[in-house]
């Protein structure tokens, strides 16, 4: 392909953007895309530019983009009734929480919906809090969590916490990422052991040993897809549970069979939490998110609440046909059959190319982290950036991440075919060469 110019409709809309939009408001690209229809895995610029597209809007179109299954549930939704706030019951907002207590793990049986993760958050910190009738809370390094004042300070990356002051009460231990972890060269076992050793001494030595929760994703998404060894989650539910405090678990990124072979991400540790987050993939792209808990800890809120968008019919109507598809389709079982289709192609492009210093995942989100060398792991942000812009003059689209911004994320729609798959491949190998020739 020609590298793509931009035309006169798309530096029409970006101008728009530039004058009336806050410019943190930040698209990828140097020549920003601007989409304009999608379908399945594919989507258009506004000027008729096809791309494959194996980022689903940060892994938010589960299901592929306009399914026509939740279009027609939206449609028929929006004819019927649009919005009531949660003063009032409406059916489609019980059936999503039928249908997600299908699936959750097996205690966490109470729902309450929002409209973004960002909400659930703060949803399940303030139910954390209520129900211990404690205050700290313990997070992980390298983890993202929102963007109200509460999430962005249990966000552990400079460059996402714009606030000038922090608040109290919140403390960091070491992210679980063994390719980067300050322990050396320690097995599998040995690295879950320190990672929450550390755990253990940040509750010791920085919170009141007191804490309400420890809050973690079960897949680090902004930091690049960090995997945690897999003892991991067992050993921090025993520590932070040994101080009377409560397990939650984020699954805004990871959630909804991406990992392969379970329904959430902390199924593959085989620890079930006592609150669990989720957003994103839940409504195919509709704005949804909920927290789910134990009822005895559910119960603890007693207080008056309201979400007022929360549960909209609309966005519940679109969770619903999405929960429904995605059973049927039996994502978990895709989510592990394409995923290793692609990982055994990035496993081939790291022996290719020596800059590929990490390729890591599971299921259907998998990321490869690019370095200047394999033996100091020195990130290498400015190729990562440029094998992007590569890719999108593939018809490619892939997402970034790392600390640095040196690693390329994929998370395609489950719902991908081996094909579709194949031509992704295809198109990520043209773009690497691309790279390589500089």
């Amino acid at each position: 392909m020609t590298e793509l110019q931009t035309t006169t409709r798309s530096a029409e809309i970006l101008a728009a953007q530039h004058e009336h939009m806050f410019p943190c408001v930040k698209p990828l690209y140097r020549e920003p895309l601007v989409l304009g229809e999608g379908s399945g895995v594919w989507a258009k610029d506004v000027d008729g530019v096809e791309y494959l597209d194996l980022f689903s809007g940060i892994l938010s179109t589960s299901v592929g983009h306009c399914h026509p299954r939740v279009v027609q549930a939206v449609s028929e939704q929006v004819a019927r009734l649009g919005h009531t706030s949660t003063l009032y019951v409406t059916e489609p907002q019980v059936r999503a929480a039928e249908k997600l207590n299908a699936i959750t793990p097996a205690g966490l049986t109470r729902a309450f919906f929002t409209n973004s993760g960002t909400e659930a958050i703060e949803t399940a910190l303030n139910l954390a809090k209520i129900h211990t009738g404690r205050s700290e809370i313990v997070a992980l390094r390298m983890g993202y969590h929102g963007r109200s004042a509460m999430a962005t300070n249990l966000t552990a990356h400079a460059s996402w916490r714009p606030l000038a002051t922090s608040i109290a009460g919140i403390s960091h231990a070491i992210s679980p990422h063994s390719y980067r972890s300050p322990f050396g060269h320690l097995d599998e076992d040995a690295q879950a052991e320190a990672f929450a050793a550390d755990l253990d001494e940040v509750i010791r030595t920085t919170t009141n040993g007191k804490p309400a929760a420890f809050i973690a994703e079960t897949i680090q998404g902004v930091a690049g897809y960090v995997v945690p060894p897999k003892s991991y989650f067992a050993r921090v539910a025993e520590i932070i549970r040994g101080y009377g405090g409560l397990l939650i678990i984020d699954e805004v990124q990871a959630g909804f069979g991406r990992c392969g072979e379970h329904w959430f991400g902390i199924d593959h540790w085989g620890v079930e939490p006592d609150i669990m987050v989720m957003a994103k993939g839940i409504a195919n792209g509709f704005p949804a998110a909920a927290t789910v808990a134990r009822a005895e800890i559910a119960d603890s809120w007693t207080a008056k609440t309201i979400s007022t968008f929360g549960g909209n019919p609309i966005s519940m109507a679109a969770c619903a046909a999405t929960l429904d598809v995605m059973r049927e389709e039996d994502v978990p079982t895709r989510a592990k059959l394409r995923g290793d289709q692609l990982r055994d192609a990035l496993d081939t492009l790291k022996a290719e190319y020596d800059w590929i210093g990490d390729v890591r995942g599971l299921g259907l989100m998998q990321a490869i982290e690019l370095v200047k060398d394999r033996q100091t792991k020195e990130p290498d942000p400015g190729r990562t950036q440029a094998l992007m812009e590569a890719a999108k003059e593939e018809g490619l689209l892939i997402g970034l991440g790392g600390h640095w911004g040196q690693v390329i994320r994929i998370g395609p729609s489950l719902l991908i075919s081996g094909d579709e798959m194949a031509e992704g491949i295809l198109r990520l190998n043209r773009a690497c060469s691309r790279v390589a020739r500089g």
